[in-house]
């Protein structure tokens, strides 16, 4: 059991490491943005789309308009809303095609990566860099002892649920725990 627990005390020390160098600035730019769009929505693929996924939940029941890029509810895409992706890379071809239709219809486009400089950043009007390892290793990336993407994909989560508090704190106007409690499931 030791031998776990020194497991555990390794990833939480490395994702506190990478949080530590994340830029609040860029964080609190974000997180204005979501508060600002009449709809925010949400696309990543693979475990970074279900970091995005927990996320949107969490904002829905912040009282936000949420809607997650894929699913079969989700309307088109307007202008002034926000498409936030979610890319260890900031490449994912089809992420960066989501990026470009947002731009071409004059929507917001925010971007949760470790790389500034990747194509769908190019095209991002918010960034917010999380300098953790990737499924690519590259020579700039923290170690890890987390196999793939998996200190990207928790950093991440763990920097988009501080946004969900940020808001709950700046904005709390009908944003109590009763009001959240509302809207969480009750089909359970």
């Amino acid at each position: 059991m030791i031998i776990v627990k020194q497991k555990i005390n390794t990833i939480a020390r490395e994702i506190q490491e990478v949080l530590a160098q994340v830029i609040e600035a860029e964080v609190i730019e974000l997180a204005e943005g979501i508060q600002q769009a009449p709809r925010v929505f949400i696309a990543g693929t693979g475990r970074s789309g279900l970091v995005g996924k927990m996320f949107g939940m969490r904002l829905m029941h912040s009282g936000y308009q949420i809607y997650i890029v894929g699913e079969t509810n989700t309307p088109s895409l307007e202008s002034n809303d926000l498409l936030l992706l979610i890319s260890g890379s900031g490449g994912t071809t089809s992420l960066l095609n989501y990026a470009n239709k947002a731009k071409e219809i004059d929507a917001k486009v925010g971007l949760v990566t470790t790389n500034k400089e990747s194509s769908i950043g190019s095209q991002s009007d918010y960034i917010v860099r999380v300098p953790a390892a990737t499924k690519k290793r590259l020579s700039q990336e923290p170690d890890t002892i987390q196999p793939l993407g998996s200190q990207f994909d928790q950093s991440a989560h763990l920097l988009l649920d501080a946004i969900v508090v940020y808001l709950l704190d700046m904005y709390p106007a009908n944003r109590s725990v009763e009001s959240l409690n509302q809207k969480h499931t009750n089909l359970e």
